[in-house]
């Protein structure tokens, strides 16, 4: 199997296994749904921890309105009579306003925050230290999990207005938003690797050979944006060690200026014969009269 290390940057997103043989037309929108499955499990992570904080979502001309004001222009919120978890309600306001602050109770708000954590936990980037490769199915069955949960919590159903309901529907409207900048189009989105874009219409063995036993470092871009940033040379971690390597021996330097003996000929970088030693395993030894 051909393995695909979906990036951003030099951040991980998730491994796909796929074959030489794969058509990149069919390929790529597979990996973009996969991608866009992921984005919608991040939102739905956040917004169903505001559902479990502070229940269902106000009306959109009702949110950011002090209670006075709401009383002032009458407005009334159809849907809270009606989306009553079960298990009862916990007073909650909140601080933002936007939702009622009749949140679900201790119980049902676990079942929400765990369901949230172990569908973000399938499609996390760790998956890739751990060399695990994401489906769509995998994605899915997130996404159907997290569903249930709110289905457990909520039998009566969400507002329409609410964001978790709309998430879950694919009727959300993230025009605007930050969010809308990182979906992607099945048909435009474009597979870069090494430099090269991958193109629709062609087979992956076209780019690299038919070698199955290949991983690849692929990046997902918008059609337009050009090719993506190269790979940094080092990682984070190796270009702090060069760092600090390269601290030490500028401190050194400034004590053999500072010393105006010959006291670092004692040293085990000065020593001809340091390396002969190693060999024969008797690098440690000290002798003193």
């Amino acid at each position: 199997m051909v393995k695909l290390h979906l990036k951003q940057g030099d951040e991980s997103l998730f491994l796909y296994e796929t074959t030489c043989q794969a058509e990149l037309s069919e390929l790529i929108p597979q990996l973009v749904r996969i991608q866009n499955g992921r984005l919608k499990i991040e939102r739905l992570f956040y917004e169903m921890e505001e559902l479990a904080k502070h229940g269902i979502s106000l009306p959109p001309n009702m949110q950011g309105l002090a209670e006075e004001q709401i009383s002032e222009l009458n407005l009334h919120n159809d849907w809270e009579d009606e989306c009553i978890p079960s298990g009862g309600v916990t007073e909650n306001r909140d601080p933002l306003g936007k939702r009622n602050g009749k949140a679900p109770s201790e119980k049902m708000a676990e079942v929400i925050n765990r369901t949230r954590e172990e569908a973000k936990a399938k499609i996390a980037k760790e998956q890739v230290d751990k060399n695990i490769a994401l489906t769509h199915e995998v994605v899915k069955d997130a996404l159907d999990q997290m569903k249930g949960a709110v289905m457990i919590v909520y039998p009566m159903g969400l507002p329409p207005h609410d964001p978790v309901r709309q998430e879950l529907e694919n009727t959300e409207d993230l025009s605007g938003t930050q969010a809308y900048l990182h979906v992607l189009d099945e048909n435009s989105t474009q597979l870069w690797w090494a430099g090269k874009e991958l193109q629709r219409g062609k087979k992956l063995q076209d780019f690299i050979g038919k070698n199955e036993k290949t991983k690849l470092i692929c990046k997902l871009q918008k059609k337009g944006q050009g090719p993506p940033g190269r790979e940094p040379v080092f990682s984070e971690e190796q270009r702090k060690q060069m760092m600090a390597y390269a601290y030490r021996k500028q401190e050194e330097l400034k004590k053999l200026e500072a010393d105006e003996d010959d006291s670092y000929l004692n040293s085990g970088w000065a020593d001809p014969h340091s390396l002969k030693r190693q060999f024969h395993g008797v690098g440690d030894v000290r002798w003193r009269p």
